[in-house]
């Protein structure tokens, strides 16, 4: 068949009309700016001849500071069940809410989604959005998370940021033919569709210089989603050929959640820190490179010379070398065959520009020494400095808030996944105690897919501080806590009425001290447990030793547990 003839898909030609879109937004040749400025390439193109490509990247710094600080603390999913009109239900909804926080937390640890959060942060920041999307691996029961570029995905309205509410949402993905090929494969394509998966070079669009350089045969896979009759259907194709076409997934959500550093009306994407952050750093990087070249041409000494009356040319540039005259001239006046201009000084104003503005654009952008942490620690208590770093994160809570409520996104599309895909339900592990030993061990409980869908489950977002200072803080009130006694079984209710009264976000590390209070209750029942069993043994020995001796037959007979026919029989 002449390629010529052939038709492109419909998603395909859907998928065309968003990358002009996108094209006339810029937003490829962005991205491709951003990135480089953030990495340190930030002479691309310039065309200079004795001028060293000096720099000072403060927009690497702001960016780290500002991701770092929104991802100063650890996240954790919690699901809780809302229930509460269906008493019978509740303590099953309660146990499954446990058993699938269990789940989450081994999910979140074995994908590494701490650090697949902060590279979703750095691109929100970077490049305006960040942007997650969840496929299922039903082998396992779990539902997987990739990082996707902002590049390779298109809204069906491009003025609205609310994921859930759009008409469809098309993400691109670059793939070994190979591996299309098995997909074609699994649908059963005829060997005609099949020659239509030609590899292609389309690439130049890609996210990153280096991504469009590809060391294998890649072609272009388009999947395409949508919502009918409330479930998320979708389309997969390439240019030529529908691989899988109108597929009713059974979600209620679109697998993909996205953060927008800031929120730009009537726009989708956002905005991040970088792009308006370049023209800063352009100018600083000129007037760095300016300064270096007037301290080359200007900042030394140069030597003067009357080459007609030296013999030995080549003395005059070596160290210590000795300079001859020509035909016996007499050197009483060195000065009128050699010397020396001296150094022209260079304005202080070229320095206090290069600090301002490295400096004000830090502070402009809470960014500063102080806001980063660029205190000594020696000099100012834990708490101080706790307290000035928080001042400064105040500007952050947008972005905070915002990235939250997108980690709370994920977590419903995993719930989502769970519901739909284990219509025969879903295996959780459970922990149970052994009573005799007290050991723990794991036990494998299948919930029925109809518990699951009657779940109906909020989900809430548990952080845990984790900075530096942080940490610091909470040694320290640990310590003073200890220093005070407040461990010791005297004080251990004064200890639970201040832990009690303690907010939830407390600095204070208020789960461990409840867990440490338990135990310690814990330890006094059980001694109490055995001081009773003490006394009560110690005062069946003295009834026994003041009993008479027929007394004292029967209890025997009582704690052996013999029959008064056994104990005659016996005697």
């Amino acid at each position: 068949m002449d390629i010529k003839e052939l038709k492109t898909t419909d998603t395909w030609e859907l998928y065309e009309r968003g990358r002009n879109f996108m094209r006339m937004k810029n937003m490829f040749a962005d991205t491709d700016k951003n990135y480089r400025f953030y990495n340190g390439n930030q002479w691309e193109g310039a065309k200079i001849e004795g001028i060293e490509q000096a720099q000072f990247n403060f927009i690497e710094t702001i960016v780290d500071h500002k991701v770092s600080t929104i991802n100063a603390n650890l996240w954790g999913i919690n699901y809780s069940s809302e229930n509460y009109e269906n008493r019978e239900f509740r303590k099953t909804a309660e146990k499954t809410c446990e058993l699938l926080n269990k789940r989450a937390s081994k999910l979140w640890e074995k994908d590494n989604l701490d650090d697949m959060i902060r590279d979703f942060s750095t691109d929100s920041a970077v490049n305006d959005e960040g942007i997650l999307y969840v496929n299922y691996d039903e082998e396992m029961q779990n539902p997987t998370t990739e990082l996707l570029s902002k590049n390779d995905v298109q809204y069906g309205n491009e003025n609205s940021d609310d994921i859930q509410s759009q008409p469809y949402i098309i993400v691109k993905q670059r793939l070994p033919r190979i591996t299309v090929e098995e997909m074609a494969k699994e649908m059963g394509l005829s060997e005609e569709k099949m020659s239509l998966l030609n590899v292609d070079g389309d690439n130049f669009e890609e996210a990153g210089e280096d991504a469009k350089y590809e060391k294998d045969n890649m072609c272009t896979l388009v999947t395409k989603m949508w919502k009918e009759n409330g479930t998320v259907h979708y389309t997969k194709s390439v240019k030529y050929v529908e691989i899988r076409k109108d597929v009713d997934t059974g979600l209620h959500l679109y697998p993909l959640t996205h953060f927008c550093w800031k929120k730009k009306k009537g726009y989708s994407r956002g905005e991040g820190e970088v792009r308006y952050l370049i023209p800063n750093q352009i100018e600083l990087n000129k007037t760095l490179a300016r300064s270096l070249l007037s301290v080359k041409q200007n900042a030394y000494p140069q030597k003067v010379a009357n080459m007609d009356k030296i013999q030995n040319a080549n003395a005059v540039a070596q160290v210590g070398g000795i300079i001859k005259t020509r035909n016996g001239m007499q050197v009483d006046d060195v000065r009128k065959i050699f010397g020396y201009v001296q150094p022209a000084g260079m304005s202080t104003d070229v320095q206090t520009m290069i600090q301002n503005l490295i400096n004000i654009t830090r502070e402009l952008k809470n960014a500063s020494d102080v806001a980063t942490g660029g205190a000594d620690p020696e000099k100012a208590s834990g708490k101080a400095i706790l307290a000035i770093q928080n001042a400064s994160k105040q500007p952050m809570n947008k972005q905070l808030s915002s990235l939250k409520r997108s980690v709370e996104d994920l977590a419903r599309i995993y719930l989502d996944m769970w519901v739909v895909y284990t219509p025969d339900g879903i295996t959780l592990e459970d922990t149970k105690k052994d009573e005799q030993t007290g050991e723990e061990y794991t036990q494998l409980i299948t919930v029925p897919a109809s518990v699951m869908q009657e779940l109906q489950a909020s989900v809430k977002i548990d952080i845990t501080p984790k900075g530096a200072f942080d940490k610091y803080a909470q040694e320290l009130s640990l310590e003073n806590l200890l220093n005070a006694g407040y461990f010791s079984m005297e004080r251990l209710p004064e200890l639970k009425l201040y832990v009690n009264s303690l907010s939830d976000d407390s600095v204070m590390p208020k789960q461990k001290l409840l867990s440490i209070i338990e135990e310690q209750e814990e330890e006094q029942r059980k001694i109490a447990m055995i001081k009773q069993q003490a006394q009560m043994m110690q005062y069946r020995a003295n009834q026994f030793l003041n009993s008479d001796v027929d007394s004292q037959a029967m209890q025997i007979d009582e704690a052996s547990g013999m029959s008064n026919e056994n104990v005659e029989q016996v005697v």
